[in-house]
């Protein structure tokens, strides 16, 4: 047993750290397509979910549902379009390090709303996390004050991404995530497409160039139904705990490659730095924290909550 579990943990691993840099690439992506943010989601969730859709009639995955998941499905599925609206817009009025460190604070928000929704207890942890987050924020916002409102739209965008992240916990319990994720992306779609409709959004700024065409398309396949579906697979032999450290590396990945690709338009001042350091500093170290307190609970027998 054990020869055999190394070579799939190992493989699983690899999966697990091309997903997440996958993930980070989204920014960059965000960062190079010229249409609007709303233009942008509404082509990238209708590319994912015929995608996926063709992912099940390939792989004939059954992925019918009653109406009432539908609807809880269809509904959540507006909160995950205003989350990649408001991320992609808080791009392109900033920076892509500016958000994907905002975005980091989805850790924060889920601290304190998972409890509450769920009739939870907050833990003096978490307190304290949210508490070294927030100070993180403080700083980006003292000394990056020209992006405002990029800051503010990418805080509402992890604001969003924790509602719909604390929606789904309760969903995957009774039905596959590609599944999950092909519903709610129908109603993203749906929902930007009412919202273009009342704006008049169905205009010439829609028109796509040879470039967007194909930023698009990596941007609907591979990061998004592909990386979806590669990141729920390796779920089967990791620990929830393991895959949320990973996961924790988007930011970093998409800085990194932010660099790269975008060069000079994301050098930031170090006050930026510092703060950002904090957060993802308080990022990693909580997930540890909790799991060392959880550990040391159940080994006194000591009821969680």
């Amino acid at each position: 047993m054990i020869r055999t579990r190394f070579p799939s943990l190992s493989r699983n691993l690899i999966v697990l750290h091309s997903t997440v840099f996958v993930w980070g690439f989204t920014g960059i992506l965000g960062a190079l397509i010229s249409i609007s943010a709303t233009h942008l989601v509404w082509y990238r969730v209708l590319i994912a979910f015929i995608t996926l859709y063709v992912y099940f009639k390939a792989s004939k995955t059954n992925f019918k549902i009653n109406r009432q998941t539908f609807m809880r499905l269809f509904f959540t599925g507006a909160i995950v379009a205003a989350h990649w609206i408001l991320f992609f817009q808080a791009i392109k009025i900033s920076t892509v390090s500016v958000t994907l460190v905002c975005l980091s604070s989805l850790t924060l928000f889920t601290a304190i709303l998972e409890p509450i929704i769920n009739k939870q207890r907050i833990s003096g942890l978490e307190i304290l996390i949210g508490l070294v987050i927030i100070f993180g924020i403080y700083l980006i916002f003292k000394f990056e004050g020209q992006y405002t409102w990029g800051i503010i739209c990418g805080l509402a965008s992890a604001l969003c991404a924790s509602l719909f992240s604390i929606i789904n916990s309760k969903q995957i319990k009774n039905r596959p995530a590609p599944v999950i994720a092909y519903y709610e992306m129908i109603g993203a779609w749906v929902w930007i497409s009412l919202f273009l409709l009342l704006t008049n959004g169905y205009d010439a700024s829609m028109k796509l160039g040879a470039k967007d065409i194909f930023y698009l398309l990596i941007l609907g396949t591979i990061c998004t139904s592909i990386a979806y579906v590669a990141g729920v697979s390796v779920m089967k032999d990791l620990s929830a705990f393991r895959v949320a450290l990973i996961t924790n590396l988007e930011p970093v990945y998409g800085i990194i490659l932010a660099f790269i690709f975008l060069g000079k338009e994301e050098q930031m001042t170090n006050g930026f730095y510092a703060g950002a350091a904090i957060i993802l500093s308080a990022i990693f170290i909580y997930p540890v924290a909790k799991n060392k307190i959880e550990k040391k609970r159940i080994s006194k027998q000591i009821p969680l909550g």
